[in-house]
């Protein structure tokens, strides 16, 4: 029997294949989509967006998975678009830049840029990330204090979008100041995925005028040393604790300007919950520097001061590519499968004393138990704070670190416990503004690749600062006139999506509007 493309293409209930296609990166959210459209070129995107404006059908797109939230898992989404298939990285000629379709996993995109042409993206270490959503959402990574983010890399982007007479048509946009279409490309260099559009393809290109592709892009150091440090529970107390969490804040505060000698420098601080392996500090140095052992001596020396006992690890001197797949597999292991909760902040310093505290009485609660939950403070600033708020839609461009709150486990019966812990450490470490990271002098609202509903919640966000500041600042009227240009009809959308201007609230949107053929869609 001879099956058609279509037929390959169009996964339905019942199908085997369904199940997975369904299931999120984290299992507390399972879609129930009418289909799934497995796309592998930007025709059958095309074709794909026009099919469900035609039937009136809510539309979700998917290209790594790792979306934390119900995006694109929603009861509501009819047709979820899978990217997985439209994933090549090569070097187009045409555009004399980097073509990487958002189906590409980042552990692809590094080896093909870098075995090819010596060349990379400072992008994220979890290597299952696919390109669609990382690359929208601003993209950070090892090599940010470097390179700053890939954002700052993106030439031009493919956008299929749907126009106010629900026309469905690609549309390509770069950086050139005389592109019509520029406003599109500024969108996607920080204003998140599923918001537009469905994006099939990015050009990466730094600015540069140069034609060498081995010039292009960042070239990344032959070798990186990397240590892990670990300091287990059982040898802190509440002062040591405190110290090393104060010393990794005062250090980032005091050595991420651009023109930093440490910005080849990385460092990453993991406070587990009491019962897991305790406070683990990883760190990445450019070891080709002549001054590496002294930069990194100099480091450690800082983290370390007025500390008794350090217990190392690791030391490892391994080749770009290789530390980069060991850091890409450790990272995959921290949140791999399972149900999980993500909340995260921007930190314009290290954490106060109070806050501090506060961590400490969380990860030590004598009721709550889970190895799995974790306090991560990830070092970047460094050359990302070279670039304007509003060069790009990343508007935290000083902060030093990101703070991620994290938690997974695998029963749905621990779910509001879970949740609870999670959502009542977030609310008080920022309790003095309302449960959440409002900017100002310390911090510096959150990163819109972490997305967390409850910053648009009035129970968990008492602040009175609406999410869309703590996600986008000053950047959010642009993107939404941006919106308002080039999905009229608000037909990508979710929780935490961009609203149109005339919807644009605190807290979720009426998403009560005419559909392309006169009916109205009460989703």
């Amino acid at each position: 029997m001879i099956t058609s493309r279509l037929d390959e293409c169009l996964v339905r209930p019942g199908d085997p294949r369904y199940p997975d296609l369904v299931l999120g990166r984290s299992h507390r959210f399972v879609g129930t989509p009418d289909e799934v459209r497995l796309v592998g070129s930007t025709e059958e995107v095309v074709a794909a967006v026009r099919d469900a404006v035609d039937a009136g059908s809510r539309i979700a797109v998917r290209s790594g998975g790792h979306c934390y939230e119900d995006f694109v898992t929603s009861q509501e989404i009819r047709v979820l678009i899978d990217m997985s298939r439209l994933n090549r990285v090569c070097f187009d000629p045409r555009r004399n830049a980097f073509m990487v379709e958002s189906g590409a996993l980042l552990r692809d995109v590094y080896r093909t840029l870098f075995t090819g042409w010596g060349v990379t993206i400072p992008g994220g270490a979890c290597s299952s990330v696919a390109a669609g959503g990382h690359f929208s959402g601003g993209g950070y990574g090892p090599l940010t204090r470097a390179f700053g983010h890939v954002a700052d890399h993106l030439h031009a982007v493919e956008v299929v979008v749907v126009d106010a007479d629900g026309a469905v048509r690609a549309v390509t946009a770069t950086r050139e100041a005389d592109d019509p279409n520029r406003e599109l490309w500024w969108a996607h260099t920080g204003g998140g995925g599923g918001n537009f559009g469905v994006v099939t393809r990015f050009w990466l290109r730094s600015d540069t005028t140069g034609t060498n592709p081995a010039e292009l892009l960042p070239r990344p150091p032959a070798s990186v040393i990397c240590t892990e440090t670990i300091w287990p529970w059982a040898a802190l107390t509440e002062t040591s604790f405190a110290r090393l969490l104060r010393n990794f804040g005062d250090w980032h505060e005091h050595n991420s300007d651009p023109d930093s000698p440490y910005t080849g420098l990385w460092g990453a601080m993991a406070a587990f919950q009491r019962g897991g392996p305790g406070i683990v500090l990883a760190t990445q140095l450019d070891a080709t520097r002549p001054d590496a052992d002294d930069l990194l001596r100099a480091y450690q020396g800082a983290i370390t001061s007025g500390l008794r006992t350090v217990h190392l690890r690791s030391r490892r001197t391994w080749p770009w590519l290789r530390a980069t797949q060991w850091l890409g597999d450790t990272a995959e292991n921290g949140v791999s499968g399972g149900r999980l909760k993500l909340k995260a902040a921007h930190l314009r310093t290290g954490l106060t004393d109070e806050q501090i505290a506060t961590a400490y009485e969380h990860l030590t609660d004598p009721d709550y138990r889970n190895p799995r939950a974790t306090l991560l403070l990830n070092g970047t600033g460094g050359r990302a704070r070279s670039v304007s708020s509003g060069a790009t839609a990343v508007a935290q461009r000083d902060s030093v670190l990101k703070a991620i709150f994290q938690v997974c486990w695998d029963k749905p019966a621990d779910d509001e416990r879970q949740l609870r812990w999670l959502r009542e450490f977030y609310r008080a470490v920022f309790a003095r503004t309302g449960g959440v990271p409002v900017p100002d002098g310390h911090a510096d609202g959150s990163y819109i690749n972490y997305p967390d509903v409850d910053l648009a919640d009035p129970a968990w966000n008492t602040s009175g600062v609406p999410w869309h500041t703590l996600y986008y600042k000053e950047n959010y009227p642009r993107l939404q006139q941006v919106k308002a240009r080039w999905d009229p009809l608000d037909m990508f959308r979710h929780t935490l999506s961009v609203r149109p201007p005339v919807t644009a609230a605190c807290g979720p949107p009426s998403h009560t509007r005419p559909r392309p053929n006169g009916s109205a869609d009460p989703s």
